[in-house]
């Protein structure tokens, strides 16, 4: 039998590296696309010039060849929060090779949308993962309603394949509609663990000391993370700082959260910490006692991921796909309740044994689920499209 062949792989996202204001699908994306070049394939990344809600995008096209992967960043003269509209994408569709495969990574924006379409027309096999964005939610319902039946169901109808990122986001996806066949689970990697270490740079900037206890969250601060959840539940958790780090997705929570602040009497117990870079390091995470994901709804959830590299024990919501995998290991998974993070919290930081046991269980998740397992089965996924 001959050996495959390396594909030629377009993926089409409505952001990438280093917009990673977006949250974690830009490390995913990355860490995907990056490793699939290094197991000799070609891959175009199409994607628009946004990179944060607080800075204008390119008006420009331009192209840049990340780790082996050419990205091509499309002019963006128009946007709505990460809704980048990019009007030279067909210009670019028919200057670059035929792909042998397709891959979508989001739903219902305008890059993935016309890729889609582009794909379906041209009988392109494609996957198209929808990152959580499934099941209209949060934002905007009638709107995402009206155009998944006008538009979006024929992205997805005409779709190779789907993939979820853990039972969770598979079962919603069945649950709207897709044959359950066309649905593979594809799980997030971990990052690659690393000795645990105190840099001491949060804890400095929060001004605590070693003794005190930390609470920590990382990511978007929007109504979806939960956040509220969790500053209301540290009013009955004595003694100990929360500090919840990431960029602000303007949507009223940063207001929200400092009124339960107030209002519970919290004050500089619960800070909110400005993105510590483009990427926040294990070091960080190895500062918090407890690292919380309290979301309303994740497919995956890499926050919770990173803190496992970094061997901190977790308190997950059971709306977060990547509780199946930590449950019972590596974090305390509860109900999306602010009663139930509270009795979590509670427990985790009266219970040192505990503490020890879930950081070492969530270490060995991360050794067990590495990213380049990750885009081994990616590989195959692809391989699966394009021979059907």
């Amino acid at each position: 039998m001959l050996p495959d062949r390396p594909l030629r792989i377009l993926f089409a996202s409505p952001a990438y590296w280093p917009a990673t204001a977006f949250g974690g699908p830009i490390s995913m994306a990355r860490e995907l696309n990056e490793g699939m070049v290094r197991l000799g394939h070609e891959v175009d990344v199409v994607t628009s010039s946004l990179v944060d809600l607080g800075r204008p995008a390119s008006r420009r096209s331009r192209t840049r060849v990340v780790e082996g992967v050419s990205v091509h960043y499309l002019a963006t003269p128009l946007r709505y929060r990460w809704m980048g509209i990019t009007p030279t994408l067909p210009v670019l569709l028919r200057r670059l090779p035929r792909p042998d495969v397709v891959h979508l990574f989001g739903l219902r924006d305008v890059v993935t949308t016309a890729v889609g379409l582009w794909a379906r027309r041209r009988g392109i096999p494609y996957v198209l993962e929808p990152l959580g964005m499934f099941r209209p939610a949060f934002r905007k319902v009638r709107t995402k309603r009206a155009f998944d039946a006008l538009v979006a169901a024929r992205v997805v109808d005409g779709a190779a394949l789907l993939v979820a990122t853990s039972t969770l986001e598979r079962d919603e996806l069945v649950a709207g509609g897709v044959d359950a066949a066309r649905v593979a689970i594809r799980p997030n990697g971990f990052p690659a663990t690393r000795p645990a270490a105190r840099s001491g740079r949060l804890r400095a900037r929060l001004g605590l000391s070693e003794r005190e206890p930390l609470v920590l969250s990382v990511g978007r601060i929007t109504r979806k993370k939960g956040l509220d959840l969790l500053v209301d539940a540290m009013r009955d958790v004595p003694d100990a700082s929360l500090a919840i780090v990431g960029p602000d997705d303007r949507d009223g929570t940063s207001a929200l959260i400092e009124r339960l602040r107030a209002a519970n009497g919290l004050g500089e117990r619960v800070r909110m910490v400005p993105p510590l870079g483009e990427e926040v390091p294990l070091d960080v995470y190895g500062e918090a006692d407890v690292f919380v994901l309290p979301s309303r709804g994740e497919s995956f959830g890499m926050v919770a991921a990173e803190a496992a590299a970094a061997g901190t024990p977790s308190v997950v919501t059971d709306r977060c796909g990547v509780a199946e995998l930590l449950a019972g290991k590596g974090a305390l998974v509860v109900p999306c309740e602010r009663n139930a993070i509270r009795d979590a919290l509670l427990e985790l930081l009266r219970d040192e044994e505990l503490r020890r046991r879930l950081g070492e269980g969530a270490r060995a998740v991360a050794e067990e689920l590495s990213w380049d397992e990750v885009v081994r089965r990616q590989e195959a996924l692809y391989r699966r499209v394009t021979r059907s």
